[in-house]
């Protein structure tokens, strides 16, 4: 499963860890991606979401 935010498209980026004495390895930067059981258009379904998006209520958890 691709770490991908169904809401907002939230996706990993990747970049490099530089070090002290300026040496570059490669490195990813993940979204913080849970799956929970949200209301899609009145039914319940199971979808993957950032926590960002949880948070400032984009989505409804179903009980």
């Amino acid at each position: 499963m691709a770490k991908k935010c169904e809401i907002c498209a939230k996706v990993s980026h990747t970049g490099f860890k530089v070090s002290h004495s300026n040496i570059k390895t490669k490195r990813r930067w993940s979204p913080n991606i849970q799956k929970i059981r949200a209301l899609i258009n009145g039914t319940p379904r199971r979808v993957s979401i950032c926590t960002r998006c949880l948070k400032a209520g984009k989505v409804q958890r179903a009980l």
